[in-house]
């Protein structure tokens, strides 16, 4: 599965509907499933795990208006990439890497995803 690493807070906040965009200074043409990884710095509860799982249906430069759904002012060069269907999942150890990366997931943890 597709996976990306976000630092916390903002991973967290993905896992918990509140931060629905996530900003980038680069751009993705890949739509689909992707695991939400909380990085391991900085240290917190959910650090080197992944934690959710996501929709990702667009990926667009950032307005003014994804402000609040990013939780972060527009900023040069941002892409926003659009969120939906965000999922909790029972934290598994993932080993973070800077952008996309592929992560397998335990086949216990795959199929309550799919439910």
């Amino acid at each position: 599965m597709k996976a990306i690493s976000l630092k916390e807070p903002w991973a967290s906040l993905v896992m918990n509907g509140k931060k629905t965009i996530e900003t980038r200074v680069w751009q993705t043409k890949y739509r689909g499933k992707l695991l939400i990884c909380a990085s391991a710095i900085p240290k917190s509860e959910v650090s080197g795990n992944a934690i959710a799982v996501a929709n990702l249906v667009d990926c667009r430069p950032m307005t003014k208006a994804d402000e609040r759904q990013a939780c972060c002012a527009v900023y040069d060069g941002a892409y926003s990439w659009v969120l939906n269907k965000v999922k909790p999942i029972t934290p598994f150890k993932v080993k973070g890497r800077l952008r996309l990366f592929n992560v397998t997931v335990p086949g216990k943890i795959r199929s309550k995803m799919q439910r």
